[in-house]
């Protein structure tokens, strides 16, 4: 998708993106607190690609600090509208933006091809996160031994994944998603059906 068609659906994404926002992103929302070194309530998250802030609106309800960026002038326009004052969000190119100051987490959602330079970009982003990046990876897109060579040249010895089994564009009956939820602890399983599709979330940390 070009930046003029993020522009142009900025208004609303997250409700247009997600057949089932609440449940896809609360989802997202917990396993960025709780994979790998886990996040205290007060502790900041600095969202890169961050589009109209849906995540921040949930992450901020949990009691975290949030700060968001995006590339797409609109999408900033829907994120600060979304999150108000609860939350500042700045336009800015997620290879080069830097925060004011260090933040606990950095998140990539949807986003990680984005970067220029893969190893620089993990770099660039180790220079300011302090406990872990949390990231999603399409191992049908991007070999994950490499993702993660780049990871451990960047510093980042301690890597944990785990498979995202909810759907983007259906919306599951409770059941079926706590099932979901479930089988991305299958351990083979899951491998299988990453094959085809779905992603992991990966959490690196020092």
């Amino acid at each position: 998708m070009t930046e003029d068609q993020y522009a142009r659906q900025a208004k609303d994404w997250t409700e247009r993106a997600y057949a089932d926002a609440e449940t896809y992103l609360a989802h997202r929302a917990d396993l960025v607190v709780a994979l790998g070194p886990e996040l205290a309530p007060g502790e900041e998250v600095f969202d890169l690609a961050c589009g109209d802030g849906g995540l921040g609106e949930l992450l901020v309800a949990r009691g975290f600090r949030y700060r968001g960026v995006d590339s797409t002038p609109a999408m900033v326009e829907a994120a600060s509208g979304r999150l108000g004052d609860s939350a500042p969000v700045d336009l800015g190119d997620l290879n080069e933006y830097v925060p004011p100051a260090p933040v606990a987490t950095t998140t990539v959602f949807r986003a990680i091809y984005y970067a220029r330079d893969r190893r620089a970009f993990f770099r660039h982003v180790g220079a300011f996160t302090e406990k872990k990046l949390v990231f999603d990876l399409n191992p049908r897109q991007y070999r994950l031994e490499d993702v993660l060579a780049d990871l451990r040249a960047a510093g980042f010895e301690r890597i944990e994944r785990r498979p995202f089994f909810m759907p983007q564009t259906v919306a599951l009956p409770a059941p079926a998603a706590a099932l979901a939820r479930a089988l991305e602890l299958s351990g083979p399983l899951a491998r299988i059906a990453l094959r085809f599709r779905f992603t992991y979330l990966v959490a690196a940390s020092r």
